[in-house]
């Protein structure tokens, strides 16, 4: 089992492919090699014994952009605890996910 250390918090469930708004609002899949790298959301995993939250292990957290550490042991991340924007007890909605072009098919989170 994959423990987080410190102040330090595992996360996994992070999406990088096109995300699309309710109100229609597309963030493309760029991750950063045109217009910036934009927050992201993913599930907690695991939080290091030092990090003082509100959310706990299952919760969404809302991340910095680009404060993440490459997947590590299939999809697993390392966040630092205080690049945490917000978070949910409910896995966000409103998002829609799938290809830029229309050329896949799109899943609504």
């Amino acid at each position: 089992m994959i423990k987080a250390l410190a102040d330090r918090i595992v996360v996994t469930d992070m999406h990088f492919g096109e995300q699309k708004t309710e109100s229609g609002l597309v963030i493309a899949n760029d991750d950063g090699k045109t217009r910036g790298i934009h927050p992201r959301w993913a599930r907690v995993h695991d939080i290091g014994k030092s990090v003082e939250c509100e959310f706990s292990v299952g919760d969404w957290i809302l991340i910095e952009h680009g404060r993440w550490t490459r997947s590590f042991e299939e999809g697993y991340r390392m966040v630092d605890a205080d690049c945490i924007l917000a978070f949910s007890q409910e896995k966000p909605s409103g998002l829609q996910l799938g290809n830029e072009y229309g050329d896949g098919e799109a899943v609504t989170v």
